[in-house]
């Protein structure tokens, strides 16, 4: 299962990182925010931050594959619990908590 996952994390780090401030019309919460309140954000850091947590996801779900292989299957668990962390650490509820760290001042 890890190495079904490094494909569309990869796929969709690479687009956040070739289309940068236009693909932060598919994150989710942002696009529900009016052209005006989207304005006050930076779309750039949002899209770099969003193209570094995939590709770090994929490379996460490339190290489990491997070990899944190399080591044991039960490897996979391991790699799912610290992809849960990281997934659940930044992820809220309101969509403006979400992404008060990138208001432009």
């Amino acid at each position: 299962m890890c190495g079904v996952l490094v494909i569309p994390f990869a796929t969709v780090g690479l687009l956040f990182g070739l289309f940068k401030e236009r693909a932060t019309k598919f994150v989710a919460g942002f696009n529900s925010f009016t052209d005006k309140e989207q304005e006050m954000y930076d779309r750039a850091a949002i899209s770099r931050d969003i193209r570094n947590q995939c590709l770090i996801w994929s490379v996460l779900m490339l190290i489990g594959t491997v070990l899944s292989f190399v080591i044991s299957p039960y490897m996979a668990i391991p790699t799912f619990i610290i992809w849960g962390f990281l997934f659940f650490k930044d992820t809220h509820m309101d969509p403006h908590k979400a992404f008060d760290k990138y208001l432009l001042k």
